[in-house]
């Protein structure tokens, strides 16, 4: 995907975030959509940095950077959220484009979907819309549907 349908995809999935985190469409979710914002669409362009210095889709579209902007707020206290921007950017260049990412650079080998369009097809919008969504909606389900362990494995225990 191209820069603009990685900062669409931050911002669609910080509104998304916002109204997850905080249902009611009130103060709390559009002060949630404002904090969460700038950091995931920071995120989402980090990665692209790449193409100034050393090897686009390899040098900083790989799981040991997301590591780092992961583990940074925890050491640091600050860059909160710019991970998830960094995670988004991975997801839409391995699902919404044809070519993959080097998840495990410097092992050079691209890992990418079989599904996508290419970066200038006039159908990258829509590919970046949808994904969203998605994202929003597997994030809806975590926090949302989230059972205890106990009741899960009482669940799974029942089943069988």
């Amino acid at each position: 995907m191209n820069k603009e349908g990685h900062v669409l995809n931050a911002v669609l999935l910080s509104i998304g975030l916002g109204y997850v985190f905080h249902p009611a469409g009130d103060v709390p979710t559009f002060r949630a959509i404002a904090e969460i914002s700038v950091p995931v669409v920071l995120g989402a362009l980090f990665p692209d940095v790449d193409t100034a210095f050393g090897k686009h889709r390899k040098t900083l579209h790989n799981l040991p950077v997301l590591a780092l902007f992961y583990a940074w707020p925890v050491y640091f206290g600050n860059l909160h959220y710019v991970w998830i921007g960094v995670a988004t950017h991975y997801v839409l260049d391995v699902v919404g484009s044809k070519r993959g990412i080097a998840l495990f650079y410097p092992y050079t080998k691209e890992y990418g979907l079989p599904v996508g369009v290419a970066v200038s097809s006039e159908r990258a919008g829509l590919v970046t819309v949808v994904i969203s969504i998605l994202e929003v909606a597997v994030i809806a389900g975590v926090v949302h549907l989230q059972l205890p362990i106990q009741d899960l494995t009482a669940t799974v225990g029942g089943l069988l």
